[in-house]
């Protein structure tokens, strides 16, 4: 089964590797991430798992994979591919430490995506969330719960979810200069935009996209200037899904989660 391998099918670049490639090569269809290998996803819902729309590079699986193996997490995890009607995906009003501005949902009601739905036992979803800064208060995301109709998720096989989990940027999320949330293109073309538009980051971060990923890699004092750059710009909007966010609590990676989704 080499043909599945993540190699093979061109998806071993993870986005904290490789900033400018954000948010990462995504699968072309559903599948099950088992290890290095993107296996056939033999149902798309798991109602033993926590369904969570990944927007950004927790479509990833190198990402996935990465974030996984940090706590010696093996345990296989479907992607299911989605028709999402109600939310797009636009930029977070911060800047993250592995180099990048990674994306977050905002509400519109109009926006058709095709996006992933990754199901995640109690483990898995303890290290995402993790990952997000959920269990922080000071962390970028918050965990919400986005229920139907205002948020509409179609599987291949016919079934829609009654909501799912998405991760909403307590920051805010950057505006296109009308006060719209403005979406997201890719890292590179949106640095180049950025970096264009707004002398005082080009001050912080350099004048390419390629000097901004190296300034801002690791650097967590820089990340914080530019996140507050973002607000005293003005740049930044709610994201209309704020209303969702609650408060969360999780456990140590391996002990689970103490927030578990509605009954699906």
């Amino acid at each position: 089964m080499d043909d599945l391998t993540l190699e093979a099918l061109g998806l071993t670049e993870a986005p904290r590797d490789h900033p400018l490639l954000y948010p990462g090569a995504w699968p072309r269809e559903s599948g099950l991430l088992d290890g290095d290998r993107l296996l056939p996803l033999d149902r798309l819902v798991h109602e033993d798992r926590t369904p969570v729309l990944a927007v950004g590079s927790n479509a990833s699986p190198a990402q996935l994979r990465h974030k996984m193996a940090e706590f010696g997490i093996t345990s296989p995890i479907p992607m299911a591919k989605a028709r999402v009607t109600g939310v797009d995906v636009g930029v977070s009003a911060h800047v993250s430490r592995m180099g990048y501005v990674s994306a977050s949902p905002f509400n519109c009601p109009d926006a058709v995506r095709e996006l992933f739905v990754i199901w995640l036992d109690a483990e898995q979803l303890t290290v995402v969330d993790a990952s997000e800064g959920v269990p922080r208060a000071n962390g970028n995301y918050g965990r919400a719960w986005l229920p139907a109709p205002e948020v509409r998720i179609d599987l291949a096989d016919g079934a829609t979810l009654p909501g799912v989990y998405s991760y909403v940027n307590r920051h805010g999320v950057l505006h296109n200069g009308t006060g719209a949330p403005r979406t997201h293109p890719g890292q590179r073309e949106l640095l180049t935009e950025l970096l264009v538009e707004h002398a005082r980051l080009r001050e912080l971060f350099g004048a390419t996209p390629e000097e901004f990923c190296a300034r801002a890699r690791a650097d967590r004092r820089l990340c914080d200037k530019g996140t507050r750059l973002f607000a005293q710009e003005k740049l930044v909007t709610a994201s209309g899904l704020e209303r969702y966010v609650t408060v969360q609590q999780t456990g140590s990676p391996g002990t689970g989660s103490s927030l578990f989704p509605p009954v699906m």
